[in-house]
């Protein structure tokens, strides 16, 4: 081979590769991080962070949502925490699988030591049934949580059941009365889940309340309850985050490769 050949070959492999080395040094910096921020708060520190990415060269976009791999890998997190250390839990995302986000918030609920839910940006869907879990929500001033009333494929589920009440039932077909019911069935599951959250922290009339606010459909399924709004409704929300979490959301900005959506670091047990 030529020296001109080697040329070539040196810089195609490193266009091949350089996504690859970005993607390393990103990560071992939020490794840095996470241990940092870790041994600064005495907790082991869960990251849930969804972006959407590009991969390689070609820039194919990939979404991410809370997925059942997803709480494998932090059900795995929080059965390594220590049992007498806080956790605090680092959520980013659009929402994802009901069943998913459940497991994740009755694990953290589990915890014996206190839980700390951080929402640098926004916790929507799934995300906020895991806030709710938490013994401490932590909020940035302009960060927003959402609505957990249940989707049946494209639709809210509390919209379905309104609109057979508004046709009546014998004015549609067989097969929008299985979705009503299934939708009823729904709405009730995950009310019932969110009023378990919630029922040792606000005591049971309020926990009912809360539950039936954030599950009947009031709003659309996105729409953003801020940190004044979801004051009013009664949840205990907090907006003194670290300056560290800030700094490792920047560490999440620009990645090139696909990457797993869990990475965690505890409290180490010397200094």
């Amino acid at each position: 081979m030529d020296i001109i050949g080697l040329i070539w070959w040196l810089f195609f492999f490193y266009l091949l590769m350089s996504p690859q080395f970005h993607f390393w040094n990103l990560r071992a910096a939020r490794n840095r991080l996470l241990k940092e921020i870790a041994n600064k708060r005495g907790s082991t520190v869960i990251t849930l962070i969804h972006r959407q990415e590009s991969i390689g060269l070609f820039g194919i976009p990939i979404y991410k949502f809370i997925s059942i791999e997803d709480s494998e890998e932090i059900l795995r997190a929080i059965r390594s925490a220590p049992k007498d250390k806080p956790i605090d839990l680092i959520i980013h995302t659009p929402g994802g699988l009901v069943l998913a986000a459940s497991q994740i918030a009755r694990a953290l609920k589990n915890h014996p030591a206190e839980t700390r839910v951080i929402v640098p940006h926004y916790a929507m869907s799934g995300g906020t049934l895991i806030a709710l879990a938490a013994d401490k929500i932590i909020m940035d001033k302009n960060a927003v949580l959402g609505p957990v009333d249940p989707q049946l494929g494209q639709y809210p589920a509390p919209s379905i059941v309104k609109a057979v009440e508004e046709k009546g039932k014998e004015n549609v077909e067989d097969k929008t009365l299985i979705l009503a019911d299934v939708a009823k069935k729904a709405i009730k599951q995950v009310e019932n889940f969110v009023y378990w959250l919630l029922k040792d922290k606000y005591g049971e009339e309020k926990a009912k309340e809360l539950a039936k606010i954030l599950t009947e459909g009031r709003w659309t399924h996105d729409y953003p309850i801020t940190v004044d709004e979801a004051i009013k409704l009664g949840l205990k929300v907090d907006t003194d985050i670290p300056e560290e979490i800030y700094l490792l959301m920047e560490l999440y900005k620009q990645p090139v490769r696909e990457r797993g959506t869990v990475e965690y670091q505890t409290v180490s047990n010397h200094k």
